[in-house]
């Protein structure tokens, strides 16, 4: 957390005799109790009254409940539709209403959930619109990032490629056995791939954007890697990429980024107006 005040006020007067501090400090919390000045006054401790101290548990605490239930939503363990009672959440995290409340709004804000007045919490289905709209873009966006890398990239660098490409081979190798398959390590390992020439052609701001938690595209995600039925085309579009790499053959990148990246799209196909995953989706109106 990251705290500005406006002057010396805080600041003993030994300090303020030696110059002069009307300006405003950004002062990072340290730990619960205390915080300190950066720079040539790190050493000057501020204690802060027990009511911001505890303001500030309130907000870590806040926070790391967001995530939980952010994560859960994201894993598809909270599924669309559910409902989140207030109450079991206060009993399951051991807080009152206040906080709980705070998160909920927050994510309704990042769409995760719908607070409906008079009937509760529900959580919103995958809009298979906006993950049409968010392959769209990292299409176009990964396409240029990589064939910039692949113009640029040394031998040394393919060779790191291979290696993340070996160790995405490794995680595959459980595939066999869906029901003990590791999903988030085989993911990690796809996405370590793709963040290696985001990194390398210093487009780190893009690469976090695109793959921060979103109420759609990353549950989209979870319910194709489920049963791991994407893990022999993944594994075989990175043996592609790291062929255009070896061969600098540019006008393959973009076919296969498309392939790559609506991949999803493609496996789910028809299956997405099922029965069984209709429930999921949020689908296009002339579709209902």
């Amino acid at each position: 957390y990251e705290v500005v005040y406006q002057s010396s006020r805080f600041i003993s007067s030994s300090v303020r005799k030696r110059k002069s501090l009307y300006t405003s400090h950004q002062i990072k919390f340290r730990s619960s109790i205390d915080i300190r000045l950066p720079g040539r006054y790190n050493d000057i401790k501020l204690n802060l009254p027990d009511k911001w101290r505890t303001t500030m548990a309130t907000l870590q605490h806040t926070d790391e409940l967001y995530h939980i239930l952010e994560d859960e939503i994201c894993a598809l363990k909270i599924l669309p539709g559910e409902a989140l009672s207030e109450n079991q959440l206060c009993k399951r995290f051991g807080v009152s209403r206040t906080p709980i409340r705070s998160v909920l709004q927050r994510l309704e804000q990042n769409r995760f959930v719908q607070i409906i007045p008079c009937k509760g919490t529900i959580v919103t289905a995958i809009d298979i619109g906006v993950v049409d709209q968010l392959i769209f873009q990292r299409v176009a966006v990964e396409g240029m990032v990589f064939r910039d890398f692949v113009q640029s990239c040394s031998p040394m660098e393919i060779l790191a490629v291979e290696h993340l490409y070996n160790v995405l081979l490794e995680a595959a190798a459980g595939r066999s056995d869906p029901e003990n398959f590791d999903f988030n390590h085989f993911l990690s390992c796809d996405l370590a791939m793709h963040a290696y020439w985001f990194r390398k052609t210093s487009k780190e701001y893009l690469w976090e954007q695109m793959t921060r938690p979103q109420a759609d595209y990353s549950r989209f995600i979870r319910l194709d890697i489920v049963g791991a039925r994407n893990v022999p085309s993944v594994v075989s579009e990175h043996a592609e990429m790291l062929r255009i790499l070896r061969e600098k053959d540019l006008d393959a990148i973009e076919p296969l980024m498309r392939t790559h990246l609506y991949g999803g799209v493609s496996r789910m196909g028809s299956k997405i107006y099922s029965d069984e995953y209709r429930v999921y989706f949020k689908l296009p109106e002339s579709n209902k």
